[in-house]
This record gives C-alpha cells, structure tokens and sequence, in this order.
C-alpha cells in the first residue's frame, strides 16, 4: 500500500509542477514576453537548470519578471525534496505482497500521461485563458515596466513638472507651447482640483498649480521646468527646437546608415543563395 501511495505522490507532484510551470509562463507572456521564451524561462528557473541568454538578460532587468522567477525558485526547492521523498517512499517497501514493476508501470504510464496532456495545445489554450482571467482578477501583478515600454534610456526620461504662476508654460495651450518641436510629449496633466486628462489635445490649456506628466530626453525637460515666461524663456524655446532639430538630423543619418547595413546585408545573402 505504501507503494502505491508512493506513485500517486510523485505523480501529484509532477502534475503540480506542470500546473506552477504553466502559471509562471502564462504570468511572464503578460509581461510582454513571447510565448517560447516564457516557457524556456519558466522550466529553467523551476528546475535550476540557469541558461544564460538574451531572454535570461530581459528576466533579471524587469522587476515584475524577476518576482515571477524567485517565486519560482523558491518553489523549486520543496518540489524536489517532495519527489525524492516520493520516490524513496514509492520502490523502499520491499514487503513481498508488494509488485515494483507494478509500481514502475504506473509510475511511467502516469507520467507519460502527464506529458501527453502538458504538451496539448488545446489543454494550453483553455488554460492559459483561466490562468490570465485569475492572475488578472486574484493578484495585484503589476505586469508593466514602463522603463522597457517607453525606453527610458538614451537620456530618456518620464517626469512630472509643476507649472508655477509665471512659468513659461503657465496660460499656453499646448499648441501655443509646440513641445513636440523640442522633443517633448505631454503624457497627461494633472488639475489642482484633483482631475487627469490623458493624452490631452492640443487645444488643452495649460494653468498655473497643473502638473504635466512629460516624456522627452531629461535635460530638455528638466530645463523646461525651470523656464520662466520672460525673453530669455523664449530664448530657451528657440534652443531647444534648434537643438532637437539637430538631434533629428543626427537620428536620421544613423536610420539611413542601418537602412543601408540592411540591404547591403540582404544583398550578401541573396548572392550567396
């Protein structure tokens, strides 16, 4: 009896093990990435096996995914003792009433099973589908990295600026402000009654006590905040257009220098084929 009680152990924890590897993949393909990696990613991490790759690398730089692989790995550990506790349990009763091949076959017919319906796309849409509705509905996984979305690199930057009485920005509408011509893109403004307005339009005014929410590179921004409404602020302005003017001229010449490398690169292959 010991021995069969045994079998059902490992194979429960087998299938446990399907169920926490599914789950992981399905909470890291919310986090943007593809359905291959996520799984790759997810075994990995719950059997220790540690590739190095550039999916590894994506991991260990968004927050929300590194959570996703430690709770893994924490996992990992209690789900190996269990199945070598299993094991031992399953073939160490050598009473004669007991059959170990018995208990071999139904431990290898259980898990081939196992893996027949752990490879089964019909069983990995239907449960994905639940999974996602409970992550979603259950956990508060904040799935977005808003550094990775908005590549908040390259001097690249997301910040929050307080219009002041006298600012620059204070009584412009946004098409009188032309942020976009200095590289600026107003996300959201924040009212000092409490309201947001998101992706405002152009003809959204702009008043004292308002707080944007700004995407553009940080010196831009972080000068935009200090500018005042007076000549030298508009002296500000004028630079700023002239300098991302600049900093477009410089963005096209490397997109034409890469378009070439393309076709150059797609000229090789095609004469080699």
């Amino acid at each position: 009896m010991l021995g069969v009680v045994g079998v059902a152990a490992a194979l429960t924890v087998f299938a446990l093990s399907v169920v926490i590897t599914r789950l992981a993949t399905v909470a890291l393909t919310m986090t943007g990435l593809s359905r291959q990696a996520a799984r790759f990613q997810a075994r990995s991490a719950f059997t220790g096996t540690g590739f190095t790759t550039s999916e590894a690398e994506k991991v260990v730089n968004h927050p929300v995914r590194r959570r996703i692989i430690m709770g893994l790995m924490m996992l990992r550990s209690a789900g190996v003792v269990t199945i070598v506790l299993s094991m031992i349990l399953s073939f160490a009763n050598t009473q004669p009433e007991d059959r170990p091949l018995l208990r071999l076959g139904l431990l290898i017919a259980g898990a081939a099973i196992l893996l027949v319906l752990a490879n089964s796309r019909w069983l990995d849409h239907h449960t994905s589908s639940i999974m996602q509705r409970a992550l979603n509905r259950w956990t508060d996984l904040d799935t977005r990295d808003y550094a990775s979305l908005l590549r908040l690199s390259s001097n690249y930057t997301v910040m929050e600026v307080h219009v002041r009485e006298g600012d620059w920005l204070a009584g412009k509408s946004l098409s009188e402000c032309q942020l976009p011509s200095e590289g600026v893109t107003v996300l959201g403004v924040y009212r000092d009654n409490g309201d947001y307005i998101g992706a405002p339009r152009s003809t959204t005014k702009i008043y004292p006590n308002d707080t944007l929410l700004l995407y553009g590179r940080a010196d831009t921004v972080r000068q935009l905040d200090l500018r005042r409404d007076d000549p030298e602020g508009e002296r500000a302005h004028e630079e700023a257009v002239e300098d991302q003017e600049r900093h477009l001229t410089e963005q096209d010449q490397r997109e034409r220098a890469h378009d070439v490398r393309r076709e150059e690169s797609a000229g090789t292959a095609q004469e080699g084929e």
